[in-house]
């Protein structure tokens, strides 16, 4: 399969696209074309689009259809259309493209660590890691683009350059940003081969048996919902292979705080690892954390337990430490960040919650 132009998926497939104007409307603008390979056996064209566009869901490719957004060779087709060799499949939607050029943005920056060929940033919690899906501006991309607009040679849209890896955008903690390609290529080395050292501070639903432990199991997209990710057996073929290791640092009787430590770094990992375990992260609402899922059914367990959620409105996951050979000089470099002020409070509220409960 051919595809000829890059696009974003989940912004595309998303939920407007079967409630879009028509072409009557105005203008349609082309989002995604691929042509289809000599030696493709004929499939419905939902089935061959959501095998071949990363993360779109076959539901939202049917609505997309059924709004007449899908064409091939310049017509709209339906969803049991079926490709054939040499069909050029193209997704026109009634909104153009959004530039999503990286521009340098005046934004404030909590630098751990800086030299002349990388970078390491404390994210606060909020905060996006890259444009796209609605988040075009204050992002950490584009406030890095201005705090190295005098590096000579940095482009923000040279993806040869700049972020290593990301956490997501209610995740605090640390990120390593590489100013050059040799060092981007060099650490992006030690992350692909699980050289690096990352652990990360949560709170997490109900109490754990053992004082450690280890995860293993396959991530990928929840075909139930695309914005999640799910567990499956390490021994099928579908997802990453991930695994997450996990030490109890506090136990709250309802909660536990826990250390986890990346073998493997896939998207959403420690929550859909917690989660798939029964221990769903503290206010992690996309993977059922924002319920009260321990504790008592008083009204004033009830009320302490959304006291809780208000304090830190987030799921309570911080990247505390990590740790890399420096990719010029090969020395290690160890970093870690202290707990974010809406995690340490939250924290502390278990703790008083604990006390209270053994002297009752």
């Amino acid at each position: 399969m051919k595809q000829l132009e890059a696009i974003d998926d989940i912004e595309l497939f998303d939920d407007e696209a079967g409630e879009a104007g028509s072409e009557a409307d105005g203008l349609l603008y082309e989002h995604l074309r691929m042509e289809v390979d000599g030696g493709q056996e004929p499939v419905r064209i939902d089935k061959y689009m959501a095998e071949h566009t990363p993360h779109a869901s076959r539901n939202r490719i049917q609505k997309a259809a059924d709004a007449g957004f899908i064409r091939v060779n310049g017509t709209p087709v339906k969803s049991n259309y079926k490709v054939r060799p040499g069909d050029v499949v193209t997704l026109m939607l009634d909104r153009p493209h959004y530039d999503t050029t990286i521009e340098p943005e005046d934004i404030p920056l909590e630098v751990v660590y800086e030299d002349e060929v990388l970078l390491v940033i404390n994210k606060p919690a909020g905060m996006v890691v890259h444009p796209g899906c609605g988040n075009y501006h204050g992002t950490l991309v584009n406030a890095v683009a201005w705090h190295l607009r005098d590096v000579p040679g940095y482009d923000p849209n040279d993806p040869s350059v700049g972020l290593v890896h990301r956490i997501d955008k209610d995740t605090s903690g640390l990120l390593v940003i590489a100013k050059t390609p040799e060092a981007k290529t060099e650490l992006g080395i030690q992350f692909f081969h699980h050289d690096t050292h990352r652990s990360y501070q949560a709170l997490v639903w109900g109490n754990f048996v053992e004082d450690s432990g280890r995860i293993e199991g396959n991530i990928g997209r929840d075909p139930k919902d695309r914005l999640r990710m799910a567990v499956f057996p390490p021994d099928s073929e579908v997802g990453k292979s991930a695994v997450t290791h996990y030490r109890v640092v506090e136990r709250y009787g309802y909660t536990t705080l826990v250390e986890c430590r990346l073998e493997t770094g896939r998207t959403h990992q420690i929550r859909a690892h917690m989660r798939h375990i029964g221990h769903p992260l503290f206010g992690d609402e996309r993977y059922g954390g924002m319920e009260m899922l321990r504790g008592e059914r008083t009204a004033s367990y009830k009320a302490y337990i959304q006291n809780c959620f208000k304090l830190c409105g987030r799921q309570a996951l911080h990247a505390r430490t990590l740790g890399f050979r420096h990719p010029v000089t090969g020395e290690q470099m160890d970093f870690s960040a202290p707990m974010p002020d809406d995690m340490g409070a939250l924290i502390e509220k278990w703790r008083k919650f604990l006390r209270n409960t053994e002297t009752s």
